[in-house]
């Protein structure tokens, strides 16, 4: 992304419909840069669609909201659950929890992911939106453990009657292969037993989104289907 030049939005921005519609229909870029932390931003910019990660510049920490090309979205119809899978969910030797500790999940997050975004202030106003819950948007965050064993979490929002993933971490011992794909398999599940309408699963690059029954949508389909959910 050294390369990239990176507009700074701000909160009038996405609350004007002509510049967001600008942003939409623009093909080449996707990134935008945002010094605005504020809980009124951050859920405002995820309900127009975008997906914040988070960058340094030059000592200087932003949000890095992304109106994606392509997106990863599951209707729950359309789940697969391999045999593997289904083998872990009839052992039944897991327990699985919404809610519970976010700080832990966010600390697991952070040993797993390198270069992980949720940090410094992204960190504390995933913390702060947790706490203080908007009317139509809550923080969500998933741990799946084996006996007292954590194996693998997530953190992500519901909006409305849609929920979208942020970041994950599953644990890399290869006797807990196929634990990642049970924890998601296990919250698809807790999503459609709790009347969501469906996953936005972010990026479209990563195989095992397919292998769970994602489908591609391309941007202005995806906006199409998803600001219905988020307007009604």
């Amino acid at each position: 992304m050294s390369n990239t030049i990176l507009y700074e939005i701000n909160l009038e921005n996405i609350q004007d419909s002509t510049t967001l519609n600008y942003i939409y229909n623009n093909k080449t870029d996707n990134y935008y840069l945002s010094s605005d932390f504020t809980k009124e931003f951050y859920i405002t910019q995820a309900k127009a669609g975008f997906i914040s990660t988070s960058i340094y510049i030059k000592d200087s920490f932003y949000l890095l909201p992304e109106i994606q090309f392509e997106y990863a979205v599951l209707d729950f119809k359309n789940l697969h659950i391999s045999k593997k899978v289904e083998k872990l969910l009839n052992e039944n030797s897991f327990r699985f929890v919404v809610n519970s500790d976010i700080n832990l999940v966010l600390e697991k997050i952070n040993s797993y992911h390198k270069d992980s975004w949720l940090c410094d202030r992204y960190r504390d106003l995933i913390l702060d939106l947790y706490k203080n819950p908007d009317d139509d948007f809550e923080i969500y965050s998933v741990l799946l453990y084996y006996q007292d064993e954590i194996i693998a979490g997530e953190i992500g929002y519901k909006i409305k009657t849609t929920y979208t993933s942020l970041s994950g971490f599953s644990s890399k011992d290869r006797k807990f292969n196929n634990w990642g794909k049970l924890q998601l398999v296990l919250l698809a599940k807790y999503l459609e037993e709790n009347g969501f309408s469906f996953w936005n699963l972010g990026h479209p690059y990563m195989q095992y989104k397919f292998d769970l029954g994602a489908k591609l949508y391309k941007r202005e389909a995806f906006l199409r289907k998803w600001l219905k959910k988020i307007s009604s």
